[in-house]
Protein backbone atom coordinates (compact mmCIF):
# COMPACT_ATOMS: atom_id res chain seq x y z
CA UNK A 1 0.00 0.00 0.00
CA UNK A 2 0.93 3.34 -0.97
CA UNK A 3 0.30 6.45 1.78
CA UNK A 4 0.22 9.85 0.41
CA UNK A 5 1.03 12.50 3.25
CA UNK A 6 -0.44 15.71 3.55
CA UNK A 7 1.00 18.80 3.36
CA UNK A 8 1.33 19.61 7.19
CA UNK A 9 3.12 15.35 7.78
CA UNK A 10 5.35 16.36 4.65
CA UNK A 11 6.45 18.93 7.05
CA UNK A 12 7.14 17.07 10.03
CA UNK A 13 9.23 14.45 7.89
CA UNK A 14 11.41 17.75 6.66
CA UNK A 15 11.94 18.63 10.29
CA UNK A 16 13.01 14.74 10.96
CA UNK A 17 15.22 14.68 7.46
CA UNK A 18 16.74 17.44 8.39
CA UNK A 19 18.24 16.46 11.76
CA UNK A 20 19.51 13.46 9.85
CA UNK A 21 21.50 15.81 7.62
CA UNK A 22 22.41 17.56 10.86
CA UNK A 23 23.65 14.52 12.68
CA UNK A 24 25.62 13.11 10.13
CA UNK A 25 27.30 16.68 10.00
CA UNK A 26 28.10 16.40 13.40
CA UNK A 27 29.58 13.24 12.53
CA UNK A 28 31.47 14.48 9.59
CA UNK A 29 33.28 16.87 12.15
CA UNK A 30 34.51 14.04 13.97
CA UNK A 31 36.00 11.72 11.00
CA UNK A 32 39.65 11.28 11.16
CA UNK A 33 42.72 8.95 11.04
CA UNK A 34 42.82 6.98 14.76
CA UNK A 35 38.77 7.70 15.59
CA UNK A 36 36.79 4.54 15.59
CA UNK A 37 33.62 3.91 13.98
CA UNK A 38 32.20 3.19 17.46
CA UNK A 39 33.02 6.32 18.86
CA UNK A 40 31.13 7.98 15.91
CA UNK A 41 27.92 6.11 16.57
CA UNK A 42 28.20 7.83 20.20
CA UNK A 43 28.25 10.95 19.13
CA UNK A 44 25.18 10.47 16.36
CA UNK A 45 23.41 9.30 19.10
CA UNK A 46 23.75 11.97 21.12
CA UNK A 47 23.02 14.41 19.18
CA UNK A 48 19.90 12.62 18.31
CA UNK A 49 18.96 12.39 21.83
CA UNK A 50 19.62 16.62 22.61
CA UNK A 51 17.28 17.16 19.36
CA UNK A 52 14.61 14.96 21.56
CA UNK A 53 14.33 12.63 18.70
CA UNK A 54 15.30 8.82 18.94
CA UNK A 55 17.27 6.64 16.65
CA UNK A 56 15.54 4.66 13.87
CA UNK A 57 17.88 2.17 13.70
CA UNK A 58 18.38 1.09 17.11
CA UNK A 59 16.67 -2.09 17.81
CA UNK A 60 15.49 -1.94 14.50
CA UNK A 61 14.74 -6.04 13.93
CA UNK A 62 17.24 -5.95 16.59
CA UNK A 63 19.85 -3.79 15.63
CA UNK A 64 22.38 -2.44 18.51
CA UNK A 65 23.31 0.63 17.02
CA UNK A 66 22.03 4.01 16.29
CA UNK A 67 24.01 4.32 13.03
CA UNK A 68 24.97 2.27 10.12
CA UNK A 69 28.59 3.06 9.57
CA UNK A 70 30.17 1.49 6.67
CA UNK A 71 34.02 1.59 5.95
CA UNK A 72 35.41 0.27 2.09
CA UNK A 73 34.29 -2.75 1.07
CA UNK A 74 30.91 -2.54 3.33
CA UNK A 75 28.07 -1.37 1.35
CA UNK A 76 25.45 -0.37 4.11
CA UNK A 77 24.60 -1.79 7.46
CA UNK A 78 28.43 -1.90 9.29
CA UNK A 79 28.41 -2.30 12.79
CA UNK A 80 30.64 0.47 14.39
CA UNK A 81 33.19 -0.82 15.80
CA UNK A 82 36.62 -0.24 17.43
CA UNK A 83 39.05 -0.21 14.87
CA UNK A 84 40.78 3.27 13.96
CA UNK A 85 40.28 4.89 10.91
CA UNK A 86 42.76 5.59 8.36
CA UNK A 87 43.86 7.58 5.74
CA UNK A 88 42.53 6.45 2.61
CA UNK A 89 39.51 5.24 4.04
CA UNK A 90 35.93 5.21 2.38
CA UNK A 91 33.41 5.78 5.12
CA UNK A 92 29.61 5.51 4.63
CA UNK A 93 27.35 7.52 7.30
CA UNK A 94 23.60 6.05 7.14
CA UNK A 95 21.50 7.30 9.69
CA UNK A 96 17.61 7.33 10.84
CA UNK A 97 15.76 9.87 13.16
CA UNK A 98 12.59 9.08 14.21
CA UNK A 99 10.80 12.48 15.59
CA UNK A 100 6.50 13.77 15.50
CA UNK A 101 5.61 10.38 14.63
CA UNK A 102 8.12 10.65 11.45
CA UNK A 103 11.10 9.23 10.07
CA UNK A 104 13.75 10.64 8.43
CA UNK A 105 16.74 8.54 6.82
CA UNK A 106 19.77 9.43 5.58
CA UNK A 107 23.34 8.77 4.33
CA UNK A 108 26.36 9.94 2.68
CA UNK A 109 29.74 8.63 2.15
CA UNK A 110 33.52 10.25 3.28
CA UNK A 111 37.06 9.67 1.67
CA UNK A 112 39.75 10.00 4.43
CA UNK A 113 42.62 11.67 2.38
CA UNK A 114 43.82 10.33 -0.56
CA UNK A 115 42.17 7.06 -1.54
CA UNK A 116 42.84 7.32 -5.40
CA UNK A 117 41.43 9.31 -8.59
CA UNK A 118 39.62 5.65 -9.25
CA UNK A 119 37.85 5.77 -5.76
CA UNK A 120 37.13 9.58 -5.63
CA UNK A 121 35.37 9.01 -9.29
CA UNK A 122 32.91 6.49 -7.63
CA UNK A 123 32.05 8.79 -4.92
CA UNK A 124 31.34 11.52 -7.94
CA UNK A 125 29.18 9.79 -9.82
CA UNK A 126 27.23 7.89 -7.49
CA UNK A 127 26.14 11.29 -5.58
CA UNK A 128 25.21 12.70 -9.25
CA UNK A 129 23.41 9.57 -9.44
CA UNK A 130 21.20 10.46 -6.89
CA UNK A 131 20.22 13.53 -8.14
CA UNK A 132 19.47 11.83 -11.19
CA UNK A 133 17.20 9.92 -10.35
CA UNK A 134 15.76 12.69 -7.93
CA UNK A 135 14.77 14.29 -11.74
CA UNK A 136 12.38 11.80 -12.50
CA UNK A 137 10.93 11.66 -8.70
CA UNK A 138 8.06 13.53 -10.10
CA UNK A 139 3.80 12.91 -10.29
CA UNK A 140 3.69 10.89 -13.32
CA UNK A 141 6.54 9.14 -13.34
CA UNK A 142 7.02 5.63 -12.20
CA UNK A 143 9.40 4.23 -10.07
CA UNK A 144 11.33 2.51 -12.82
CA UNK A 145 12.02 5.77 -14.06
CA UNK A 146 14.31 6.97 -11.40
CA UNK A 147 15.92 3.19 -10.78
CA UNK A 148 17.14 3.58 -15.10
CA UNK A 149 18.53 7.00 -14.19
CA UNK A 150 20.64 5.82 -11.67
CA UNK A 151 21.72 2.76 -13.48
CA UNK A 152 22.39 4.35 -16.30
CA UNK A 153 24.08 6.78 -14.65
CA UNK A 154 27.12 4.91 -13.21
CA UNK A 155 26.69 1.18 -14.54
CA UNK A 156 25.64 1.51 -17.91
CA UNK A 157 28.17 4.81 -18.34
CA UNK A 158 30.80 3.73 -16.12
CA UNK A 159 31.34 0.18 -15.66
CA UNK A 160 30.49 0.58 -12.03
CA UNK A 161 28.25 -1.97 -9.93
CA UNK A 162 24.60 -1.61 -8.91
CA UNK A 163 23.71 -3.79 -6.28
CA UNK A 164 20.90 -5.21 -6.86
CA UNK A 165 19.88 -6.74 -3.20
CA UNK A 166 19.51 -3.62 -1.80
CA UNK A 167 16.87 -0.82 -2.76
CA UNK A 168 15.53 2.35 -2.08
CA UNK A 169 11.60 2.57 0.00
CA UNK A 170 8.95 4.49 0.60
CA UNK A 171 9.20 6.41 4.20
CA UNK A 172 7.22 8.04 6.40
CA UNK A 173 5.44 6.95 10.07
CA UNK A 174 7.28 3.39 9.32
CA UNK A 175 10.96 3.27 8.61
CA UNK A 176 10.57 0.97 5.31
CA UNK A 177 7.01 1.25 3.55
CA UNK A 178 6.07 0.64 -0.26
CA UNK A 179 6.96 1.31 -2.78
CA UNK A 180 10.56 -0.20 -3.03
CA UNK A 181 13.07 2.22 -5.00
CA UNK A 182 15.83 -0.36 -6.85
CA UNK A 183 18.65 1.33 -8.37
CA UNK A 184 18.17 -0.39 -11.96
CA UNK A 185 15.46 -1.06 -13.89
CA UNK A 186 13.47 -0.12 -16.85
CA UNK A 187 12.14 2.78 -18.05
CA UNK A 188 7.87 3.50 -17.57
CA UNK A 189 7.85 0.50 -15.85
CA UNK A 190 6.68 -0.12 -11.60
CA UNK A 191 4.86 1.78 -9.59
CA UNK A 192 3.56 5.07 -10.65
CA UNK A 193 4.35 8.01 -8.56
CA UNK A 194 1.79 10.52 -7.03
CA UNK A 195 1.86 13.53 -5.13
CA UNK A 196 2.23 13.12 -1.41
CA UNK A 197 4.54 10.14 -1.64
CA UNK A 198 7.41 10.04 0.37
CA UNK A 199 10.18 7.87 -0.64
CA UNK A 200 14.22 7.35 0.37
CA UNK A 201 16.65 7.42 -3.23
CA UNK A 202 19.64 6.00 -2.00
CA UNK A 203 22.21 4.22 -4.74
CA UNK A 204 24.57 1.88 -3.29
CA UNK A 205 27.66 1.68 -6.25
CA UNK A 206 30.18 -0.72 -5.94
CA UNK A 207 33.77 -0.29 -8.05
CA UNK A 208 33.68 -3.35 -9.14
CA UNK A 209 31.20 -6.24 -9.32
CA UNK A 210 27.76 -5.37 -8.97
CA UNK A 211 27.50 -9.03 -6.22
CA UNK A 212 27.68 -8.54 -2.80
CA UNK A 213 28.15 -11.33 0.55
CA UNK A 214 26.84 -10.84 4.07
CA UNK A 215 29.06 -10.83 7.17
CA UNK A 216 28.58 -13.59 10.41
CA UNK A 217 26.78 -10.70 12.27
CA UNK A 218 23.56 -11.08 10.00
CA UNK A 219 24.00 -6.99 8.82
CA UNK A 220 26.75 -5.69 7.10
CA UNK A 221 26.62 -6.20 3.26
CA UNK A 222 30.34 -6.17 0.84
CA UNK A 223 31.16 -6.07 -2.03
CA UNK A 224 32.38 -9.81 -3.19
CA UNK A 225 35.33 -8.67 -4.70
CA UNK A 226 36.28 -6.14 -1.81
CA UNK A 227 36.63 -3.12 -3.72
CA UNK A 228 35.06 -0.09 -2.04
CA UNK A 229 31.41 0.64 -2.38
CA UNK A 230 29.58 4.35 -2.17
CA UNK A 231 26.26 5.49 -0.89
CA UNK A 232 23.80 8.46 -0.71
CA UNK A 233 20.33 8.80 0.54
CA UNK A 234 17.99 11.77 0.20
CA UNK A 235 14.30 11.99 1.35
CA UNK A 236 12.07 13.44 -1.53
CA UNK A 237 8.45 14.06 -2.01
CA UNK A 238 6.76 13.53 -5.24
CA UNK A 239 5.40 16.90 -6.48
CA UNK A 240 4.43 17.86 -9.92
CA UNK A 241 7.46 18.80 -12.31
CA UNK A 242 9.78 19.03 -9.28
CA UNK A 243 10.87 16.66 -6.49
CA UNK A 244 10.57 18.04 -3.05
CA UNK A 245 14.22 16.95 -1.34
CA UNK A 246 13.59 16.86 2.38
CA UNK A 247 16.69 16.31 3.32
CA UNK A 248 19.89 18.08 2.95
CA UNK A 249 23.52 17.91 2.40
CA UNK A 250 24.34 21.26 2.93
CA UNK A 251 25.52 21.27 6.54
CA UNK A 252 27.48 17.98 6.02
CA UNK A 253 28.68 19.72 3.08
CA UNK A 254 30.07 22.15 4.91
CA UNK A 255 31.50 19.91 7.87
CA UNK A 256 33.06 17.84 4.65
CA UNK A 257 35.20 21.09 3.52
CA UNK A 258 36.16 22.08 6.36
CA UNK A 259 37.49 19.13 8.38
CA UNK A 260 41.18 18.63 6.97
CA UNK A 261 41.39 14.99 7.11
CA UNK A 262 38.34 14.76 4.10
CA UNK A 263 38.74 14.91 1.07
CA UNK A 264 36.15 17.23 -0.66
CA UNK A 265 37.77 17.25 -4.01
CA UNK A 266 35.63 15.38 -6.14
CA UNK A 267 33.01 17.28 -6.17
Amino acid sequence: MLYHKTNAEIELMRESALLVGKTIAEVAKAIKPGVTTKELDTIAEKFIAANKAVPSFKNYKGYPFATCISVNDAVVHGFPNDIPLKEGDIVSVDVGVYKNGFHGDSAYTFAIGSPGEEVLQLLKATKESLYKGIEKATAGSRVGDIAFAIQDHTEKKRGYGVVRELVGHGLGRSLHEDPQVPNFGKRGSGAKLKEGLTIAIEPMVNLGVKEVTYDEDGWTVRTKDRKVSAHYEHNVCIKKGKADILSSFAEIEKAEKENTALNSSYY
